[in-house]
């Protein structure tokens, strides 16, 4: 059996595996399940683009047309317009730099056998390339795909409304519970990543679905047990049944590709804990919203907020005030004294604190010498009333560090938005 026969059978092992449940639009390894027989497609390079979504079809004879591509365009040529290796070349290139999902070669009449070197770029830019015989109808193929394109999208726009409600209104089930047990494992687990972006929110319509097929590209393997849609001024990834190794390694691959293809875009990404059920989502996608403002101030390309320490608590407490309120009881009588004497304490004692009480770090960190770290120690001592010497202590100034560390994110990420 060749390669591509092996590949379709394991494909369809996997769609019975899978079946009813939650996909991410049209693919090529959707296509090709029904193509290979039907069209007599074959498979000839770009196997890692395997799972790259569907945006629509185009039939083409020479290359104006691509950049007016949106991305996921799938490519359909009779070769026409091609005469050369070079032509066919430059074909690639642009589909590849205006994130195309594939392209399909009508072979038999104006090409009958197709460059290796064609074969060589696609295979090194995840391209898929494939090809039907002379014989086969574009027209009744195109229009094929086409329809399952449109249905497939219709059925995503069903599942993301419900995953919505799920995240919003996480008591009412009735509300979504039901519409998403034929797509998904509704009893298994689910975890939600989401990507944003500098500017995503202040995008037009347009552009912001350009983004979004472009980075739909980029989760490649990942055409089972998921939904991605935009929401809340994020993209979001909602992964059912997944492990979160495979969804960490998926961001990965996303962020990298999304760095080689989209140089000017930074993309950041935060992924939320897993829950057990699907009345759990919110709180997956609350955490994931706190590790994206985390990705976003501290200029990482992903956190996950399993990872973030105390800050996982901080962050949960939805009354703000209460985290306000520590932060001045502890840190008010110093900032009055510094203003003041125009003296340093607060930064003196956040040194200290990271230091466990080591005066010679805390004259290194501040460039001080340590008769004056020893001074101002005594006198913030005095000022606190508070000896500083058990974890008891010290613990009520450790927090309020964090949360003051954390409320200058936050507006850090609002004005980030609104620029």
């Amino acid at each position: 059996m060749c390669y591509q026969h092996k590949k379709c059978a394991i494909l369809r092992l996997e769609k019975e595996k899978y079946k009813g449940r939650g996909r991410m639009s049209f693919t090529i390894e959707d296509m090709m399940l029904t193509a290979e027989n039907r069209y007599a497609m074959k498979f000839l390079a770009g196997q890692n683009g395997w799972a790259n979504s569907i945006s629509w079809v185009h039939l083409l004879e020479d290359t104006t047309i691509i950049q007016n591509f949106w991305g996921k365009e799938l490519a359909v040529t009779t070769g026409l317009g091609f005469p050369d290796k070079e032509d066919w070349m430059q074909l690639a290139i642009q589909l590849n730099r205006h994130h195309a999902s594939g392209l399909i070669i009508n072979v038999g009449q104006y090409i009958h056998e197709v460059p290796e070197e064609l074969k060589t770029y696609c295979d090194e830019n995840d391209l898929p390339l494939l090809t039907v015989p002379w014989e086969v109808h574009l027209s009744d193929m195109i229009k094929d795909f086409s329809i399952r394109v449109f249905l497939q999208d219709s059925t995503d726009e069903q599942i993301a409304s419900a995953l919505i409600a799920a995240i919003e209104s996480p008591d009412n089930q009735e509300a979504y519970r039901k519409d998403l047990l034929q797509y998904f494992d509704v009893d298994g687990s689910f975890q939600v990543l989401l990507l944003t972006c500098e500017g995503l929110d202040a995008m037009d319509t347009v552009e912001r679905r350009k983004l979004s097929y472009r980075i739909q590209m980029y989760l490649e393997d990942i055409t089972h047990n998921a939904s991605f849609f935009y929401y809340n001024s994020d993209f979001v990834l909602v992964a059912n049944a997944i492990t979160e190794e495979f969804l960490c390694q998926l961001a990965e691959g996303a962020l990298k590709r999304g760095k080689k293809r989209m140089p000017g875009v930074e993309l950041c990404v935060g992924i939320g804990s897993k829950c057990m059920d699907i009345s759990q989502l919110s709180v997956s996608y609350q955490r994931a919203k706190a590790a994206t403002y985390m990705a976003m101030t501290h200029k990482k390309q992903l956190v996950k907020f399993d990872e973030c320490g105390l800050y996982r608590l901080l962050y949960m407490v939805k009354d703000e005030g209460i985290l306000s309120e520590i932060e001045t009881e502890c840190l008010k009588a110093l900032e009055e004294y510094d203003h003041k004497h125009n003296a340093e304490y607060v930064e003196t004692l956040q040194s200290y604190l990271k230091h466990n009480g080591s005066i010679q770090a805390v004259a290194a960190e501040l460039y001080t010498h340590r008769n004056t770290v020893l001074y101002r120690i005594g006198n913030i001592k005095k000022i606190l009333n508070n000896e500083l010497k058990t974890p008891d202590e010290r613990l009520p100034y450790q927090i309020a560090f964090y949360i003051r560390s954390m409320q200058e994110e936050c507006n850090s990420v609002k004005n980030f938005s609104h620029n």
